[in-house]
């Protein structure tokens, strides 16, 4: 189905010359596998070679391009010396200094009495010129060849800034003229560079300011990836509301009973969210929603009301969390909850025996489970319900598109609820979940007291210690989080298990100790002793992040907290408004601190709203990193970054409404120009995964 003038940008990087497998490999975790993923892989940097004065002129520590001729070769007297060539562009002399080299090849390259062009980094020593491991030497002939302005990519061990270039090279010689795919007169400046001229900009810059999100080939190209994204969704969602579901419209007897027992009244928003749910499964149409809200919202809460309407039409749902821990709270909150109902609730995790599952799989395939809660164990093929009318998922972020999929196709047509904690700002909203109607909880249930910020260096630690144990001994617990699980070479941060260490002296067998390198059975039995008490100080890594629920705790210390995003640490912070008690967190760090990471605790201190504290994070951070997304399910972008972007998301967004009530089917010339645009961001995968729900 790609369109054949893509064909050459598709073929894996193996196709180009020099490109073997040891090297292929390494070329393939930096950028992709295919051409099209060199080209989308721009340069974050350039060397300028540009500085040409005679050496005698010359200031030390520059980038230097010039003509010398070779006057001497001195070998090494012992191993551990360097080979050194001595040459003079005819104002001064300069030294060439390598290690570990043959010298029969700097004999054969370097030939006394000619000249070479060469290109390096200049440092004055012993009072004379000298370059170590020149980055070019080429024949004089060769010099006007050489880029002046180099471009600089990301890299990886193993792979050079040279290999690269050559691969950029190669892989432009594949790269076909476009058809174009902007509207005429619409976007300003992005219609007067083309989609192909942007891309050799991008990867040609003139200046620093090249590089820069804001210029014209950059917004180019952001603007194309953005309006692919854009245009697939729009499609996606067109599609899905199109699709016959069925229709919950529900007898009200669960639904009442629970509601009536619930210990809470319900606020505002969750009750608005109700509503609009509510309407999606009495609509005859499949319901794709997401569900946000802050940490301690209560929206599991509305997500169970609205499956008590499913059952009571005789069909069966299901709950996927992103741990089991997570999947355990919410058996045990949903479980207490339907106390006074008749309904069967099954945990399936995967820490299950064979037997266990064998039971319980039969008790889903004959529809005697009515709520069925579990981890990625549920859309595994052994799973097979009954009648599944209805999918909760939670923190959806943290699984992929394909597993949400999975388990909304076991049931026919079923209505699939997201929910997600993470507040998530309006731009990557529109780009990771712009094929759903959305919902939001805004506001946390009455009684809920503030949570109390501090930030403190970790030269105060002893101080922290003696407070933290008179808290302690009034009845209270608390969380202590660390960043990594055991000491590495590479970092000086405090290691939870010997931060553990350290506190039991202090505090002795009242604490605990949780990472994600531990059993799911000792993470378990670890949490079970804290929500019980018999653990009252919980030291962990940021597994407890999401999900972990104990209302008598109200303390969390977050050791090295500049280390952490803002995301990350609301969430953490989250664990602590569990319950009706005022919480109080502590933010410890360590200098040097940046004007990043100082901005970053400001903002934790001054405010608790999550979705402030989304939007400032993409701020900071840019919209490669915002909420983990390199290791989630959001939608990474190569060309185009949202922190900067946010303008042409709307354009975009603005463009697709007019291409569908203009040419929906894209049968134009600009529609035909736009079918290229999707496979060649490879829009064409997400298209079919979505329609494949």
């Amino acid at each position: 189905m790609r369109p054949k003038i893509l064909y050459p940008l598709f073929d894996t990087i193996d196709a180009l010359k020099g490109v073997g497998t040891k090297y292929g490999k390494l070329i393939k975790n930096l950028c992709g596998e295919k051409v099209v993923d060199i080209l989308f892989h721009l340069p974050s940097n350039v060397v300028d070679r540009t500085y040409t004065v005679p050496l005698c002129e010359a200031q030390d520590n520059r980038i230097w391009t010039g003509v010398i001729t070779i006057t001497e070769h001195q070998p090494p007297a012992t191993k551990k010396h360097p080979y050194r060539i001595y040459a003079t562009d005819g104002t001064a002399e300069i030294v060439l200094v390598f290690f570990k080299v043959y010298a029969d090849s700097l004999k054969k390259n370097y030939p006394i009495g000619e000249k070479r062009a060469i290109s390096g980094k200049l440092e004055y020593f012993n009072g004379m010129w000298q370059m170590t491991h020149p980055d070019y030497v080429i024949p004089e002939n060769k010099l006007n060849d050489l880029a002046r302005l180099e471009p600089v990519y990301p890299l990886t061990a193993g792979v050079t800034n040279k290999m690269v270039l050559k691969l950029v090279s190669e892989s432009f010689l594949r790269l076909p003229k476009m058809p174009e795919w902007l509207a005429p007169n619409s976007l300003g400046d992005l219609e007067y560079i083309s989609f192909n001229d942007a891309l050799y900009k991008a990867h040609h810059p003139q200046n620093i300011a090249d590089l820069l999100p804001s210029s014209q080939a950059r917004r180019r190209l952001a603007y194309d990836e953005i309006l692919s994204n854009q245009l697939a969704l729009a499609f996606i969602r067109q599609k899905v509301r199109q699709y016959k579901g069925h229709s919950f419209k529900g007898t009200g007897e669960l639904y009442n009973k629970v509601r009536q027992t619930l210990p809470f009244e319900l606020t505002n928003a969750q009750e608005n969210a109700l509503k609009e749910i509510t309407a999606d499964q009495e609509s005859p149409y499949k319901m794709l929603r997401l569900l946000q809200g802050d940490v301690g919202s209560g929206k599991t809460v509305v997500a169970l009301l609205s499956m008590l309407r499913v059952i009571e039409c005789g069909a069966q749902t299901a709950l996927m969390a992103p741990t089991e821990i997570l999947a355990k709270q919410h058996y045990d909150t949903i479980t207490e909850l339907c106390a006074n109902t008749d309904l069967k609730i099954g945990l399936l995790t995967g820490k299950l025996r064979p037997k266990e599952k064998r039971e319980i799989n039969q008790k889903i395939a004959s529809g005697e489970i009515n709520i069925l809660i579990g981890t990625h164990a549920l859309f595994t093929d052994s799973v097979i319900f009954k009648d599944l009318g209805y999918v909760v998922i939670d923190e959806q972020h943290r699984f992929g598109v394909n597993q949400r999929l999975s388990l909304s196709a076991k049931g026919a047509m079923c209505d699939v609820l997201v929910m997600t904690a993470t507040p998530i700002p309006r731009s990557l909203l529109l780009t990771a979940y712009g094929d759903m109607d959305y919902s939001k909880i805004g506001e946390l249930p009455q009684g809920r007291k503030p949570t109390q910020t501090a930030i403190a260096n970790v030269n105060k630690m002893p101080d922290v210690i003696q407070n933290l144990k008179r808290k302690l001994e009034q009845g209270t617990r608390a969380y202590w989080v660390c960043p990594l699980v055991e000491e590495s070479e590479k970092s000086d941060l405090a290691a939870a298990t010997e931060r553990y260490e350290m506190l039991k002296q202090e505090f002795g067998d009242s604490v605990g100790l949780i990472h994600g390198k531990m059993k799911e059975a000792e993470k378990d039995a670890v949490m079970e002793e804290f929500k019980q008490g018999k653990k009252t100080l919980l030291v962990a890594t940021t597994v407890i992040e999401v999900g972990v629920n104990v209302p008598e705790a109200t303390i969390m210390i977050i050791e090295h907290a500049e280390r952490f995003g803002l995301a990350q640490l609301h969430q953490l912070r989250g664990r602590i408004k569990r319950g009706y008690e005022s919480g109080s967190c502590l933010l410890m760090y360590s200098y040097p601190l940046s004007t990043v990471s100082r901005e970053r605790l400001n903002i934790m201190k001054q405010t608790e709203d999550g979705f402030y504290i989304a939007e400032k994070d993409l701020e900071l951070r840019g919209g490669g990193e915002i909420l983990g997304t390199r290791q989630s399910g959001f939608t990474e972008f190569k060309l185009a970054d949202m922190s900067c972007h946010q303008d042409l998301l709307i354009k975009a967004r603005d463009d697709v409404l007019a291409i569908l009530k203009t040419d929906p089917k894209l049968e134009t010339e600009r529609g035909q120009a736009l079918k290229v645009l999707l496979y060649l961001f490879e829009q064409n995968e997400a298209v079919r995964t979505y329609l494949a729900g």
